[in-house]
């Protein structure tokens, strides 16, 4: 029998108390935030996995990969003693992830490891 593991994920909050990536999944409709739970679940119990639902963009950023409706949404994340962090949550408007997206996410994860 095989017993599956799932990491815990924590949403990242800032020092006011605000959690941004849940604030945006919840200024979702209610299909998409179904989605975008159901593949951050996909990933917690199937972590370590990689393309097409997890994507590894720098350090120790990865995100995950879901398409809503018609556009693409992205949730940065990072993994740190066997736990996912959800540092950013987005709208993707082009191709490549924009760099700031990518910062943003580092920035967050730094504040949380200072903590």
């Amino acid at each position: 029998m095989t017993v599956t593991r799932k990491i815990p994920a924590t949403f990242f909050r800032q020092s006011s108390g605000d959690e941004p990536v849940r604030d945006w999944l919840i200024s979702l409709d209610k299909a998409d935030r179904q989605t975008m739970g159901e593949d951050i679940a996909y990933v917690q119990y199937k972590w370590p996995i990689g393309k097409p639902i997890v994507d590894h963009l720098r350090g120790p950023i990865w995100e995950v990969r879901s398409k809503i409706g018609n556009r693409i949404a992205r949730v940065l994340f990072a993994v740190d003693d066997s736990e996912m962090f959800l540092l950013h949550g987005f709208i993707k408007k082009t191709q490549k992830t924009n760099p700031a997206d990518i910062e943003l996410a580092i920035k967050r994860l730094k504040e949380w490891k200072n903590d």
